[in-house]
C-alpha cells in the first residue's frame, strides 16, 4: 500500500483552513508538500507487514562459534535509536532506545540488520509496545529462535508538549519471548 501524497496534501491544506492559518500565504505555501514528504519518510513502515520486513533485513549467517555450551550464548545490540508517531494522537514518539537481546538457534543476523529492523518497524503509526512485540516477532522470524527480549524506553509527546505536561516522563516496555520469560537471570 502507498502513502497517498496528494491526499495528505488536501488535508493538510484543510487543517491550516481549520486552525485559521491561510495556507496560501507565503510561508504556508509550500507546506502541504512538505508534510507530505516527510509523512511518507516517517510513515514508511506502514507500507511492509512483518513478514516483508523480515525479508528485507533477514540475512543471516550459519553460526560458527566453537563452545562447550551451546545454546548459551547471547547477542544483545542496544542503544538503537528510533522514532515513532503514537496513533492516539499522532504525537512524536522521541529519544527512544531499543535494545533487542537473543540467543542465537544455528544463525545470526547481522547487527545492522537489527537496527534496521527496529527502525523500520517504528516508522508506523504505532504504540510502543507493539514496536517492541513487532521487533520480537521479526527476530524469531528472522533468527528462527523464541528467545528473544527487546527493551524500549522513551519519551512521548502527547506526555511532554500537551496534556500532563510531565517533561521528564519515560515509558520502558519490554517484551519477553521464550527463555527471556522463563529465565529472569537472561534478562538484560
Amino acid at each position: 500500500m502507498a502513502i497517498d501524497t496528494e491526499a495528505i496534501q488536501t488535508h493538510v491544506r484543510g487543517i491550516l483552513k481549520a486552525l485559521g492559518e491561510d495556507p496560501d500565504r507565503e510561508g504556508l505555501k509550500e507546506t502541504p508538500s512538505r508534510v507530505a514528504k516527510m509523512y511518507g519518510e516517517v510513515f514508511e513502515g506502514i507500507n511492509y507487514s512483518n513478514q516483508e520486513i523480515a525479508l528485507m533485513f533477514g540475512k543471516t549467517f550459519e553460526e560458527d562459534m566453537d563452545t562447550n555450551g551451546a545454546g548459551d550464548d547471547m547477542v544483545v545490540v542496544k542503544d538503537i535509536e528510533v522514532f515513532s508517531y503514537c496513533e492516539h494522537h499522532m504525537a512524536l514518539m522521541y529519544d527512544m532506545k531499543v535494545a533487542v537481546a537473543y540467543i542465537p538457534n544455528g544463525k545470526v543476523i547481522g547487527l545492522s540488520k537489527i537496527a534496521r529492523i527496529a527502525d523500520m518497524v517504528a516508522r508506523r503509526l504505532q504504540l510502543q509496545e507493539r514496536i517492541g512485540s513487532d521487533i520480537a516477532e521479526i527476530m524469531a522470524e528472522v533468527t528462527g529462535s523464541e528467545d528473544i527480549e527487546v527493551v524500549i524506553e522513551g519519551s512521548h509527546s502527547c506526555m511532554t508538549a500537551r496534556g500532563i505536561k510531565s517533561f521528564s516522563a519515560r515509558t520502558k516496555t519490554v517484551t519477553l519471548r521464550g527463555r527471556f520469560k522463563t529465565e529472569p537471570e537472561l534478562r538484560i
